[in-house]
């Protein structure tokens, strides 16, 4: 039986506008109305951006970069590149000169689609190092109808260019997919780059759609389920709803007006499916824990007094028992009169499939969406593997593991505790890196890099990078990303770095949420300036103080936090200091804060701490501050 991912994804872009040319494949939010667009409309426009490329001189194995926001040209671009044979490699919109001459360089790529003004001005800055680089393609016009540089051309002046050269586009574009092959590549990915620079892992087409198909059948997709694309489209994770599983399952895919309007987009379309990294989690729960504390006393009152409620439902359910009456009763009528509002006030009210991976998400953070009724799972996978290899099944959901397999992928563990995984989703290998693809497959199997086990209910266990997990001097292993998901629950923690490796106790270094501890001082009719004054204010290390003793009670004597000091800055990716999925690099962290990870393992009590931060455009400032260091009772 022919598998239904043997094809590629321009043919079923073919497919999807054969059989329901009319329905909506896409929307985007435009000057406050959603624009739609049906699949006849996706396959012609993508089909004239194809015939385009192809005047432009792009063809079978060449690279088109794209960056930007989340905007259907994108997909268009996307699709009509593979269509040709070529490759799509996306950039984050936030990437910095620096990266994103890295990436050219590497891939000596002719065209890039870049959706607005500042990401032109940010190519054209570089263009004169790239040599190769010869069409420069924009989508957003504003500010851009004065620029006169060579090769710089419009999204629909290349469509008019296809038409011109082509003809009959959709004709062409359909000889060009029955060239292609499930096994061509068509997607470079860029993985996160925690150790370093960031590798480009190469994806087929039966990888992509091998991935999206056997997830479907453990979490099924219908074509008349919406999503709402708001995450970098550079990221594997969007890429698989976005792309490959919308592609195969035929759903709607909607676009935000911008990226700052995404929460209130996703109440207006009110999606079933949604998948995000725990950051995104992680700030949704700390927003309402943060808007409870500034609503009415009434309603604070019932949200206190119904969530522990719920979360006595959700841990029922996470053992495997059915709750009992009087608690199914009551969490009913809790859910009437709140979780419900709470889920419609997210945009959840209609969610079939919730669902987060890229790393782990914290207990706490679990247990209170669940609590509220929104049935979240945890996906397990890389970049590597086409972003999946484990789910949580409905009703075998628990916050300590990452479910099972899913079809036709295989995951043992190694003698040495690491995670390896086989499967049709596994990559082709990294671009012009053979040295690392060696590194990463060992006769198909995919090497994770990740610490795990299986539990005796057959789920996977993570437990943390294996180069990660750490043991303190007396021997305890302890995993820092564990701990750091414990601090980042509260709503006051934006960020967390734990240390320990080879010491007495462990330490942490936080970033505060500057939104909400800023509330929280106005409420306490605290004073403050900016995000370095605020940190430093005597009350707030107070309440980070009480925050942090009471993640300890819930922790194991030996691994509790013992000292911690409050950073003057946020964490930030444009510093080498997170990814751009916002992981930690923790080599970056433990060069740059040398002095300041000493002085918490030592009496120090305060240090006056200096560091460089860099802007998107590349200049550079240096900051400078006092940071005070906190004992906590043992």
């Amino acid at each position: 039986m022919t598998k239904s991912y043997q094809t590629t994804l321009p043919a079923l872009l073919l497919s999807q506008a054969e059989a329901r040319p009319k329905k909506t494949a896409m929307r985007e939010k435009e000057w406050g109305v959603w624009q739609p667009y049906s699949w006849a409309q996706y396959l012609t426009l993508t089909a004239e951006f194809a015939a385009g490329l192809a005047e432009l001189g792009v063809g079978r194995g060449d690279i088109l970069i794209l960056i930007g926001d989340n905007r259907p040209e994108w997909l268009w671009a996307e699709l009509a590149v593979q269509a040709l044979g070529g490759m799509a490699l996306g950039l984050y919109q936030d990437s910095t000169p620096d990266e994103v001459e890295y990436i050219f360089q590497m891939t000596e790529s002719m065209v890039v689609v870049a959706e607005d003004q500042e990401q032109v001005d940010k190519i054209l800055q570089l263009k004169p190092g790239l040599p190769e680089l010869r069409y420069i393609v924009y989508h957003d016009q504003k500010g851009l109808l004065a620029y006169e540089e060579p090769g710089l051309m419009s999204f629909d002046a290349v469509r008019e260019l296809g038409r011109e050269g082509c003809g009959d586009v959709l004709s062409a574009f359909g000889k060009w997919v029955r060239g292609l092959r499930p096994d061509d590549p068509c997607l470079i990915a860029i993985t996160s780059g925690t150790t370093g620079r960031p590798k480009l892992a190469m994806l087929s087409h039966a990888n992509m759609l091998a991935m999206a198909a056997n997830l479907g059948q453990v979490d099924p997709k219908r074509p008349s389920d919406e999503f709402l694309s708001f995450l970098p489209l550079a990221w594997m994770g969007e890429q698989m709803m976005a792309v490959a599983s919308s592609l195969l399952f035929g759903f709607c895919v909607n676009f935000p007006e911008e990226p700052d309007t995404a929460q209130d987009n996703i109440r207006e379309i009110g999606p079933h499916l949604i998948f995000s990294p725990p950051r995104v989690w992680e700030g949704l729960a700390a927003k309402v824990r943060g808007d409870i504390m500034e609503t009415t006393p009434f309603k604070r009152f019932m949200y206190n007094l119904l969530l522990p409620l719920g979360m006595r439902y959700a841990d029922r359910r996470f053992k495997g028992e059915r709750p009992g009456l009087l608690l199914s009763l009551a969490y009913f009528l809790a859910d009437q009169g709140l979780f419900r509002a709470l889920r419609d006030r997210l945009g959840f009210s209609r969610i079939r499939s919730a669902s987060t991976g890229g790393a782990a998400l914290g207990p706490d953070t679990f247990r209170f969406f669940h609590a509220l009724g929104v049935n979240l799972k945890q996906i397990y996978g890389q970049t590597e593997i086409a972003g999946i290899s484990c789910i949580h099944r409905d009703g075998q959901v628990d916050f300590d593991s990452v479910g099972e397999p899913i079809p036709e992928t295989e995951v043992r563990i190694s003698e040495q505790g690491e995670i390896v995984s086989r499967s049709p989703a596994v990559f082709l290998g990294y671009y012009k890196n053979e040295a690392a693809t060696a590194e990463t497959i060992d006769n198909g199997w995919l090497l994770s890099g990740d610490a795990g086990y299986f539990a005796e209910n057959g789920r996977l266990v993570v437990i943390d990078r294996l180069k990660d997990v750490m043991r303190l001097k007396n021997g305890t292993r302890f995993s820092p990303q564990f701990l750091e998901n414990k601090l980042k629950f509260s709503p006051y923690v934006r960020e967390a770095v734990v240390l320990g490796q080879g010491r007495e106790h462990t330490a942490a270094i936080v970033c505060i949420d500057q939104a909400i501890v800023g509330h929280w001082a106005e409420s306490k009719a605290i004073t403050f300036t900016t995000y370095q004054d605020l940190a430093a204010k005597d009350r707030v290390y107070e309440l980070i103080r009480a925050e942090i003793r009471e993640i300890n009670q819930g922790l194991p004597e030996d691994t509790r936090i013992r000292r911690f000091a409050l950073l003057y800055k946020e964490l930030d990716a444009d510093d080498g200091e997170l990814t751009r999925t916002r992981k930690v690099r923790r080599k970056t962290i433990a060069e740059r804060y040398a002095r300041l990870i000493e002085a918490l393992f030592s009496e120090t009590r305060s240090l006056r701490l200096e560091t460089e931060i860099k802007y998107q455009d590349g200049r550079v400032r240096e900051m400078r501050g006092d940071i005070r260091i906190e004992d906590l009772a043992a």
